[in-house]
């Protein structure tokens, strides 16, 4: 029968009260401090580059349009909820895979 003594045990005890120590302390500490100061920034940048006018909601003029434009920009926005565009259709002049990369000036020229 193989019996333990007190020089066996001991380097286990030593390690494993180490190991748990070491996991004990590292829950003390923030993860992300940095990452957590900066939260949202990336968003708050990209809304202030898309903004045209900041701010155009101080300006209380009113827009003047005449009566032929303005009927005009009234039966679009109307037309537009009655027969939708088909999606990709936006006249941005962003396509998407359409091109031929020998004749567009891409790689493989």
């Amino acid at each position: 029968m193989k019996t333990t003594s007190k020089n066996n045990i001991t380097p286990w005890v030593s390690i494993t009260l180490l190991t748990a120590l070491t996991v004990a302390l590292t829950a003390c500490v923030p993860t992300t401090p940095r990452l957590d100061a900066n939260f949202g920034m990336a968003v708050n940048v990209a809304k202030a580059q898309q903004t045209v006018n900041p701010d155009a909601s101080l300006n209380r003029n009113p827009v003047k349009v005449d009566g032929q434009v303005g009927d005009a920009m009234v039966d679009n926005y109307r037309e537009s909820y009655i027969a939708p565009r088909p999606a990709g259709a936006t006249g941005s002049g962003i396509s998407f895979g359409t091109g031929n990369a020998a004749t567009s000036g891409g790689v493989g020229r």
